[in-house]
């Protein structure tokens, strides 16, 4: 088998006296599709932003392509690189999409301006979304929203292809819309996967059972700060564990402890 795009080993994390994660092993392929499931508070955003090096752990080590990392990815570049599309989209409301989807090259590069402005139009187009860079994210649905960040997230440097990502972190990306919009983001996901030129590997948090359905090839499930199941999206619609028969019921009764 090839090397690990991403190894988590015996990774946790407390918030003050909750432990959200609790000495995880988490092993990630080039070409892996893999959903992270589970209950609300259980870590799974948790680990995305710790494989994205924006939150330390308290204990384990994290590997990026075979190279042990030690701190957040601010203080040094790590061996791919590793794109996330926040929940809400995180886009900078007083700038244009065509300024947001190419920030990071306008900060961060010597690509002339008009260089820019074809590469954001470029992957604007790849999400759906011509002709719109002169808007701001005000004037935007929630769906548009969600694909200006995806265009973000796969913007890369011309001058330097290794700092296209290699790996995308979705932070429950269908979180808030309607299910229409929701399939919209999907097919991207899926499209985006497929697309030459950017990358085919990528895990995503999710509450929704279409979003499972249609993203997912490999499912993770964490409950009380531990990997309590992992399989195959087939193998979640027949599998007769407790955890995951409630989980995907939505059923108040069983082992999964309703808060509120």
């Amino acid at each position: 088998m090839s090397e690990p795009l991403i190894e988590l080993k015996g990774v946790s994390k407390s918030f003050g006296s909750n432990k959200v994660l609790d000495n995880i092993d988490l092993t990630i392929y080039r070409g892996d599709a893999l959903g992270i499931i589970g209950p609300s508070g259980t870590g799974k955003s948790t680990i995305l932003r710790i494989i994205a090096g924006l939150t330390p752990p308290d204990a384990g080590e994290i590997y990026v392509q075979g190279v042990k990392r030690d701190n957040l990815i601010e203080d040094g570049a790590d061996p791919i690189g590793i794109g996330m599309v926040f929940q809400q989209a995180a886009l900078f409301d007083s700038l244009t999409v065509e300024e947001n989807v190419g920030f990071l090259l306008y900060q961060n590069s010597r690509v002339t301006r008009s260089r820019i402005r074809e590469l954001v139009k470029e992957k604007l187009e790849m999400v759906g979304l011509s002709g719109i860079g002169d808007l701001y994210p005000s004037e935007l649905s929630g769906g548009m929203r969600k694909r200006v960040s995806f265009a973000r997230a796969i913007m890369s440097n011309p001058d330097n292809p290794n700092d296209g990502p290699e790996i995308l972190l979705y932070d429950e990306p269908t979180a808030g819309l309607d299910p229409i919009a929701s399939t919209v983001i999907e097919d991207l996901i899926r499209s985006l996967q497929d697309a030459q030129g950017v990358c085919s590997t990528y895990a995503i948090v999710t509450h929704q059972e279409s979003t499972i359905r249609r993203t997912t090839d490999k499912l993770m499930f964490l409950y009380q700060g531990k990997v309590q199941w992992q399989g195959t999206v087939s193998e979640i619609m027949s599998t007769d564990h407790p955890l995951i028969t409630q989980f995907m019921s939505g059923s108040v009764q069983g082992p999964i402890q309703v808060v509120g």
